[in-house]
């Protein structure tokens, strides 16, 4: 089997982490329990056209929020992560801090991602 974590990065600093196994989830989502950084999750999936087009814009915005953990998460992967957020549309990003729910979006929508971001960020 391949990795289970890849970074895929961007020509700046940011990071998006695609996790693909649960334990490693379980992992990040613990680490990101004591940490008092927000925590950006993408749940995606490969055969999703609005998914693919966000993407840029997701890696982007790693670059701008260095302080933000940037998580990608495929929910044919991980159904069950997808399951415990209650994800039932693509993309849905959901934003976790101190390992609580602040908030989530739906869709294709950067400038309001980006807007949200920086209201939990700190």
């Amino acid at each position: 089997m391949g990795a289970q974590v890849s970074s895929q990065q961007n020509s700046g600093n940011g990071d998006v982490l695609s996790v693909h196994s649960l334990d490693k989830w379980n992992t990040q989502f613990q680490n990101s329990k004591t940490s008092n950084k927000l925590m950006v999750i993408d749940f995606s999936a490969a055969w999703c056209g609005p998914c693919k087009f966000i993407e840029p814009a997701v890696h982007d915005l790693a670059v701008e929020f260095s302080d933000v953990d940037f998580i990608k998460i495929d929910i044919d992967e991980l159904p069950d992560v997808a399951n415990d957020f209650d994800v039932k549309a693509m993309p849905t990003f959901v934003l976790v801090k101190r390992g609580k729910e602040r908030n989530r979006m739906v869709g294709v929508k950067k400038d309001e991602l980006h807007r949200m971001i920086e209201k939990y960020r700190y």
